[in-house]
């Protein structure tokens, strides 16, 4: 079973030089231990353009989707053999990260 395990930011910023090495470890680790997929960080989403062409015309806003103080910072893709596991990984990536986690099947 694969799991989008997210990186939930609360206005923090970019990761210090400490959770930066902390994260390379842990990637590290997920990929010698054969639980990696892929993974990406995002920027802030204050740059954002939100896209609807649900309707007859197309609908073009700047800004984010959502206004909240937190926000969706980076996620891994990890292939885990059950939810428990892939909730041990989730507590590792937020204690390297030092921000909360989001774990939810990836479908």
């Amino acid at each position: 079973m694969q799991y989008l395990v997210s990186v939930i930011d609360d206005g923090t910023g970019r990761a210090t030089p400490t959770e930066e090495a902390d994260i390379d470890a842990f990637n590290d680790r997920l990929r010698a231990e054969r639980y990696w997929i892929f993974a990406g960080g995002l920027g802030s989403p204050d740059p954002a353009t939100t896209i609807d062409n649900r309707g007859e015309t197309v609908l073009i806003t700047d800004g984010p989707y959502l206004e909240s103080k937190e926000y969706l910072a980076g996620f891994w893709i990890i292939e885990a053999p059950d939810l428990d596991v892939a909730l041990r990984l989730g507590a590792e990536a937020s204690k390297c990260c030092n921000r909360k986690i989001e774990v939810r099947p990836f479908l």
